[in-house]
């Protein structure tokens, strides 16, 4: 007898479980296409705002060295040699 309760529950316990995976399968499965904007939009927003947010440091930063009076070379200048 008591062996038949254990696999009656857990039968029982199989099927919630089934019926609950079975359910959030179906609502994940396809849902009108917003959660595939998420899975690629999430990402690059994430990127974007943090290449914001480096920029503003790089800038903020450069913004500080100009007012040291340590002017920051710019990408295409080379190191100054003096002739004379």
């Amino acid at each position: 007898m008591v062996i038949r309760r254990i696999e009656a529950h857990s039968t029982n316990a199989h099927r919630t479980i089934l019926s609950v995976v079975s359910a959030a399968a179906s609502v994940l499965a396809h849902q009108g296409g917003w959660d595939e904007i998420l899975l690629i939009g999430g990402p690059m927003l994430a990127i974007a705002g943090l290449l914001v947010l480096a920029k503003r440091r790089v800038d903020a930063a450069a913004d500080a060295q100009t007012r040291a009076g340590d002017p920051a070379p710019t990408s295409g200048d080379g190191p100054r040699h003096r002739t004379g």
